[in-house]
């Protein structure tokens, strides 16, 4: 299959897959559900189509849940997309390094991407977005404050297990394939 198909393909089913999940999850009214389950997406999409899939995901993940209505203000998007952006670059550079053994990489990625993933956002939503760009009331500057700090770091970090649970079935799967065969 050309390289470009497989590319579309993929992040085209990593896309689908997020939106069924935000989707799905957004009945539950719950951002620490709905949150690990888009860091497992992110990261899946890294691991398994590249960092251009990836980095293609994390952009249109924000853009959905707005749509969706789990999603904040829109002027923030861009800083949530700079977050998640941010997990799947560095799940792309230390998960998939060749040296060492798999599992230590994607532990470490899981440690560094939700750290650094959880910093991005603190820093440029709570600490330059709310109190610069946005005329929040403080109430909402709050609420809008709370969900861009520690559960940012507990949902990344929570999508991170489940992926280094899930990411060994699944690259056994696609290297087993019969379309890999061919």
């Amino acid at each position: 299959m050309n390289k470009k198909v497989l590319w579309i393909t993929r992040t085209a089913s990593f896309v689908a897959l997020l939106v069924v999940l935000q989707f799905a999850t957004s009945f539950l009214n719950n951002t620490m559900i709905t949150g690990s389950i888009v860091n497992l997406i992110l990261i899946i999409s890294v691991m398994m189509g590249g960092l251009l899939c990836g980095s293609t995901v994390a952009v249109l993940s924000p853009i959905f849940a707005k749509f969706f209505g789990i999603g904040p203000l829109w002027t923030i998007i861009p800083f949530i997309a700079l977050g998640n952006i941010t997990l799947v670059l560095l799940w792309g550079f230390i998960g998939n390094r060749k040296v060492g053994k798999p599992r230590i990489n994607h532990i470490i990625a899981l440690i560094v991407a939700a750290v650094a993933k959880f910093l991005v956002l603190y820093i440029s939503i709570v600490k330059i977005a709310i109190p610069i760009l946005l005329n929040l009331p403080k109430p909402q500057a709050s609420v809008v404050s709370g969900m861009f700090s520690v559960p940012q770091l507990i949902t990344a970090s929570i999508g991170g297990v489940l992926a280094i649970i899930i990411l060994p079935v699944l690259q056994k799967a696609v290297q087993s394939s019969p379309a890999k065969a061919h």
